[in-house]
């Protein structure tokens, strides 16, 4: 799996150069105004929220004494409670509304690739969309299972880091997932892709590190985040796939 990772990684590194030379970016221009707004409304959420958040946890505790330092600790624990929740709604809701954009932006890449792309019979706009949704709603349900139980486990301050850790790489994976099926909805139905990302889950995991990295950069990390994901994704996802091979 490390060695996938590191290929994920890799990938990024011609991301920039093909979205320019194949002129792509136009067609990023609707998934980026997507993502500025999702951005900006997951963090006034989250600032009108996280007091309210705080104020309702700090109710447990029943004692005057201590209670000031035990608000603190409830507001920074809702704090990064909003703040893990916003990173994985924004990702899905992003990825999901994207689909019917990103898609077509594989497709001329594969295009430029191989010389040709595997057109799959229902590719329309709706046909995508929905392919989007169901995907991104099954990977964001499986994210919050996986993550509300560590996100407890943090509370423990030995291991608070190694939590952090592991947090970040489930986010990174479901985030490199969503990047790769924009490829695959043109090979695979929704079972199979999902049993290739499992296959495959180091390149998912190295190409949502970078994903994530970038959406701690303000502003234009929330910009650049699709076109050079997606751009590494399909790259990745259309080696992966062995085509010239076949």
């Amino acid at each position: 799996m490390i060695k996938g990772i590191i290929t994920g990684l890799k990938t990024y590194g011609t991301s920039f150069g093909l979205v320019t030379k194949l002129k792509l970016w136009k067609y990023f221009a609707i998934p980026i105004l997507i993502s500025l707004l999702t951005a900006i409304i997951i963090g006034l959420c989250a600032y009108s929220f996280s007091d309210n958040i705080g104020h309702w946890i700090e109710q447990i505790w029943p004692w005057e004494w201590g209670k000031q330092g035990f608000y603190i600790f409830a507001e920074i624990l809702s704090a990064l409670f909003i703040i893990a929740l916003g990173f994985i709604l924004y990702k899905h809701i992003v990825m999901a509304l994207s689909a019917p954009f990103m898609g077509p932006v594989s497709e001329k890449i594969e295009v430029h690739l191989l010389g040709q792309s595997h057109e799959h019979k229902e590719n329309k706009f709706s046909v995508q969309l929905w392919r989007g949704i169901r995907i991104n709603v099954r990977n964001l349900c499986m994210e919050l299972l996986i993550t509300i139980p560590i996100l407890l486990l943090g509370l423990i301050p030995v291991i608070g880091f190694i939590v952090t850790i592991l947090l970040f790489l489930i986010q990174a994976y479901y985030a490199g997932f969503g990047n790769m099926d924009y490829t695959l909805e043109r090979y695979f139905n929704y079972q199979k892709s999902i049993r290739f990302v499992r296959k495959h889950k180091g390149e998912a995991i190295g190409n949502g590190i970078v994903f994530m990295l970038f959406l701690l950069i303000p502003v234009v990390g929330v910009i650049l985040v699709l076109p050079l994901s997606v751009t590494a994704a399909t790259v990745q996802t259309i080696d992966l796939l062995d085509i010239k091979k076949k």
